[in-house]
């Protein structure tokens, strides 16, 4: 007969337990994240980036609330700890969404600057070996990070108006919908330094363990897709508590990045993939 887990074990499995009760859509999101990056690039290499993002995400948020880097002064309100895991004083789930949305980003990026072999909208990346680590993806990718939040952060901060809750408050009234302009320069900086890292591990991985991406139809669009629907499941949320102003800006924001996407598809040789 097995032993009972100790009560800080059991005390810390409900709560993550609780996290994913009260927060669906998350888990929903970090799935659908985890059955591309695996099929993209390996069980390991997601494993790998999961625990690198969120340790980068954590260690800005847990900066950001004790002196204001990167992101600005700001901090949670933590009437949800006894509902969900915590870790000092920042939410579990918090910090573990940085991976999928840095990693569809990523993903949007190996998209603009690689090699696409069509069929139709069967589009697979092809050999990208060359750029796939380079510094235009990477700061592509750190762009297209925080152009996630510039549609997600205002309506976060308006969670008590959703099923989100209100969760976190800036020290300072800011600038775009209530959320400073420094936040967004920090989503870039962290975007940065996590899509940056990967592909700096991702070097030194190839040399001793080959990527096993599997070659399926549409392979290329489906963190993109990703990508898409997360911008579209909060452009749902601003409309459903009436933000018509903050949802029509994420509208041209979502038509111009997806403008970038439909021209790269249709035009491949339009973009440099060379380094």
């Amino acid at each position: 007969m097995p032993w009972p887990l100790p009560p800080d074990r059991m005390e810390i499995l409900s709560l993550l337990w609780g996290t994913v009760l009260l927060r669906p859509y998350v888990f929903v999101f970090l799935a659908f994240y985890l059955a591309i990056a695996i099929l993209n690039m390996g069980t390991a290499r997601t494993l790998i980036f999961t625990i690198m993002a969120y340790a980068i995400a954590f260690l800005s948020e847990y900066s950001s609330t004790r002196n204001g880097f990167p992101y600005g002064f700001y901090s949670y309100i933590d009437t949800t700890r006894d509902q969900e895991l915590w870790i000092i004083n920042v939410p579990f789930m918090d910090s573990l969404s940085y991976s999928f949305l840095s990693y569809i980003s990523y993903t949007m990026s190996l998209l603009v600057w690689s090699p696409l072999k069509k069929n139709g909208w069967d589009v697979r990346l092809g050999d990208n070996a060359k750029v796939k680590s380079s510094l235009k993806v990477v700061f592509t990718g750190a762009a297209l990070f925080m152009l996630m939040d510039v549609i997600i952060d205002p309506v976060a901060f308006r969670g008590d108006r959703w099923f989100l809750g209100k969760i976190y408050t800036y020290q300072e009234e800011g600038e775009y919908f209530n959320i400073p302009l420094t936040n967004f320069a920090g989503w870039f900086l962290v975007g940065t330094a996590i899509i940056g890292s990967f592909c700096l591990v991702n070097r030194w991985l190839d040399r001793h363990l080959p990527e096993s991406r599997k070659d399926i139809p549409y392979q290329a669009l489906l963190g993109p897709g990703l990508y898409f629907g997360v911008l579209l499941f909060n452009l749902a949320v601003t409309f459903y508590i009436q933000e018509f102003l903050l949802g029509f800006c994420g509208i041209l924001i979502t038509l111009a990045i997806l403008s970038l996407v439909l021209y790269k598809i249709r035009n491949p040789g339009k973009i440099n993939a060379k380094t």
